[in-house]
């Protein structure tokens, strides 16, 4: 079994169900009200803008920079023992909505407050591919 495999899979409710249809072909999506355009995650039945009860989801650029940071160094779940320690940040999209999500591809120390981040996805599971993010790299950087 793969090191994502035996990570905890994310349960897909109904209201989240078009996010995870989103990112199982790696694209990013967030709720945005139709009434008043405010982007919102993760999904809720009322606008919290405007109390509209009307929601469509839209896509986003997965360009963002981390708002804050956690250094996970005691596995909060044994399938991440290996992983320790480990980031995890709340990351703020160029269009303003906040994402919890692990950080990848860099060591977690060298996690930082407003460093540029974009998306990944990470399977989890045979039907799944979790949203993370990874530090942007200059163009023409190796990954």
């Amino acid at each position: 079994m793969s090191e994502a495999a035996a990570k905890p899979i994310p349960e897909v409710t109904p209201e989240m169900a078009p996010f995870w249809a989103a990112a199982k072909e790696r694209r990013l999506v967030v709720q945005r009200c139709a009434a008043c355009g405010h982007l919102r995650f993760p999904a809720r039945a009322v606008c919290s803008a405007c109390w509209s009860r009307e929601a469509e989801w839209a896509p986003v650029c997965g360009r963002g920079e981390v708002f804050s940071v956690v250094v996970m160094h005691q596995a909060a779940d044994p399938a991440f023992a290996a992983l320790a320690p480990y980031a995890v940040a709340v990351v703020a999209l160029e269009e303003g909505v906040h994402l919890l999500s692990g950080i990848v591809d860099c060591g977690a120390h060298d996690v930082s407050i407003g460093m540029a981040v974009e998306v990944a996805f990470e399977p989890r599971g045979p039907e799944l591919l979790l949203p993370v993010f990874r530090p942007v790299r200059p163009s023409g950087a190796a990954r």
